[in-house]
């Protein structure tokens, strides 16, 4: 089992591990602060290196549980010390706008009650988008009022924090599951949560900043009706 440093520190942009596994697809290791895809959030990237040589991350994945990180070139052999280097420019502004769709979760939650069905950010790590079930609403109309709420409560400096709960405990939070399916898998039994203070609170397994004032502003670039109930806010990163 790899430990996971991100879980540990978001801002843990450097590591010493040891290779424990190869695989036709890349290696594993016993550490690693490299994000795996999922969850809506893009894989880290970076680089392996050795006294002798560097091998750079095009992509890390989770296969049954296994954190596989795939390289370009030929992958360093078994028990061979590393130590990996994240893009850190690139971490950084995924964690930004990972922290700013849970504070826009929350701020569509307690404007409108609105369920979120689905999230992403994307790899250029300048925008992210989220979809909510919110019928009764054209969310071009508060498109403007959104951009200003979630400034307004990101600009509070709130406090980010993560920790863990018993399955049993964290799904009786009546506002823990915001997504429309309740999509945390039935044999997680300690549910890792993400709070931002006073703001909002949900399962999750991501990268976050520590407190809202890192994210810097942000603009609702878009906002458009995706079908009877759907809506679509996207959001870019200020600099």
């Amino acid at each position: 089992m790899t430990e996971q440093l991100f879980h540990i520190d978001s801002y843990m942009n450097e590591f010493d591990a040891v290779v424990v596994d190869t695989r036709p697809d890349g290696v594993v290791l016993d550490r690693t602060t490299f994000y795996p895809q999922g969850g809506g959030q893009p894989a880290d990237t970076g680089i392996l290196k050795s006294d002798v040589e560097t091998w750079p991350v095009v992509a890390v994945v989770r296969k049954q549980g296994v954190i596989v990180h795939r390289l370009e070139g030929e992958a360093p052999s078994l028990g061979t010390t590393i130590r990996g280097v994240l893009d850190w420019d690139l971490r950084f502004r995924y964690m930004r706008l990972h922290t700013a769709l849970h504070a826009l979760s929350g701020v569509v939650w307690i404007g409108w009650q609105a369920d979120v069905t689905g999230s992403h950010i994307y790899e250029d790590g300048c925008r992210a988008r989220m979809d909510f079930s919110l019928e009764a609403v054209r969310v071009s109309d508060v498109r403007d009022e959104i951009e200003a709420r979630l400034n307004a409560e990101l600009a509070k400096a709130r406090d980010v924090r993560a920790y863990e709960l018993p399955r049993e405990d964290a799904l009786a939070l009546p506002d823990l599951i915001r997504t429309h399916i309740n999509l945390v898998p039935t044999h997680i039994e300690q549910i890792r949560i993400v709070e931002i203070e006073g703001l909002d609170r949900q399962a999750d397994g991501g990268t976050h900043v520590a407190n809202t004032r890192e994210v810097g502003p942000i603009s609702v670039v878009n906002a458009v009706n995706k079908g009877r109930i759907n809506r679509r806010l996207e959001i870019a990163l200020g600099e």
